[in-house]
């Protein structure tokens, strides 16, 4: 089977070949594990490795320059060096000192999907035709917190519900208009959508199940909706201890759940599987806080057959990491993860 045959036989509640395999890195991982197997692209890697990773299409900005330290909603950055790696820490948030929706209204203004080119799509595909494609889709409280400053995002819950609607309001639009012009620009291509929120901690839910369910989930089924219409596939990222908010998930119509965090309280696998196995995909299971980036091989391989006998069992499930792996991690426990998936990733079907 090719990648993408792979997927579609675990979403349609086919037998597959073998359970697909996704890859989550971060750049530096992925420059070391390039030049480790000796392969100058991505697709060689993945082949080497027998990686069914996605592939994901985005539009080309093409209006007025940004500052490099910026992005289209005014937001700032700075990078910032840990280890081996570097990421980009949000330093300024333009809608921080606004008080009321209607000050937004008249100081601020939103981005459009006019400052996006969605013809460079096509090539972005080209040579991965055989991969699932990913396009589209929305996160909008992370683009929230950024605007508002992380503090203040969840004091507006409470304080400013007004401004949360309203903005939230505004980001889905963004997002939803610009999923419905990349399933324009490719119909039939794209065979997943992101539509993603963070929930949970490492022990509970983030925001009350309350809070969710008015801010997020309707907002959330809206996209779902527009995926589902075009014949498209919701992949739903949400870290941590999201148990309680599975099955309002669920019910919004979500196909795949990600990253399966499953020392997270609450998120054991086999309660996962047993209540919720025949509803949804589960995506990831792989822990990269400890057993991929501490554990031995022999620990990598023995998580990878437990993620197979528990969530693979009778389908239903994707092995990845539960998020980007981290330059720590030792590249042997990554070859030692694709490797056993591979070996033993049709044996628990």
């Amino acid at each position: 089977m090719t990648p993408k045959e792979r997927w579609l036989a675990i979403l349609r509640r086919r037998k597959p070949d073998r359970i697909p395999m996704d890859y989550w890195a971060t750049p530096e991982v992925t420059e070391r594990l390039m030049r480790y197997l000796h392969v100058k692209s991505l697709r060689k890697m993945y082949e080497k490795l027998h990686i069914d990773a996605v592939i994901t299409v985005t539009p080309k900005y093409v209006g007025p320059p940004i500052p490099e330290d910026s992005d289209i909603f005014g937001c700032r950055y700075r990078n910032v060096h840990y280890r081996d790696g570097v990421y980009r820490e949000c330093i300024y948030h333009p809608l921080a000192e606004f008080k009321s929706v209607s000050e937004i209204k008249r100081k601020y203004e939103w981005p459009t999907v006019d400052l996006y080119d969605y013809s460079v799509i096509h090539d972005q595909m080209a040579g991965f035709e055989d991969y699932p494609i990913q396009g589209g889709g929305s996160e909008p409280f992370l683009i929230y917190k950024k605007l508002r400053g992380q503090k203040q995002a969840f004091l507006d819950l409470y304080l400013h519900p007004d401004i949360v609607h309203y903005c939230l309001d505004k980001l889905f639009d963004f997002c939803y208009e610009n999923t419905r012009l990349i399933y324009k620009e490719a119909p039939g291509k794209i065979m997943l959508s992101y539509v993603a929120e963070d929930f949970g901690s490492q022990t509970d839910l983030l925001y009350s199940p309350r809070h969710i369910r008015e801010f997020f989930i309707p907002r959330m089924k809206r996209m779902i909706d527009l995926a589902h219409s075009h014949g498209v596939y919701v992949f739903t990222h949400s870290d941590g201890a999201i148990r309680r908010i599975i099955p309002d998930l669920i019910k919004a119509g979500i196909d795949i759940l990600n990253p399966i965090q499953w020392r997270c309280r609450g998120m054991d696998r086999e309660s996962l599987k047993r209540d919720f196995g025949d509803k949804i995909v589960f995506h990831g299971a792989m822990d990269n806080q400890q057993t991929l980036a501490f554990g031995s091989e022999d620990d990598v391989r023995r998580e990878v057959r437990d993620n197979l006998r528990i969530l693979g069992r009778g389908g239903g499930y994707i092995l990845a990491p539960c998020h980007n792996i981290q330059p720590i991690t030792p590249i042997k426990n990554i070859i030692a993860m694709y490797d056993e998936g591979y070996k033993m990733g049709a044996s628990f079907l």
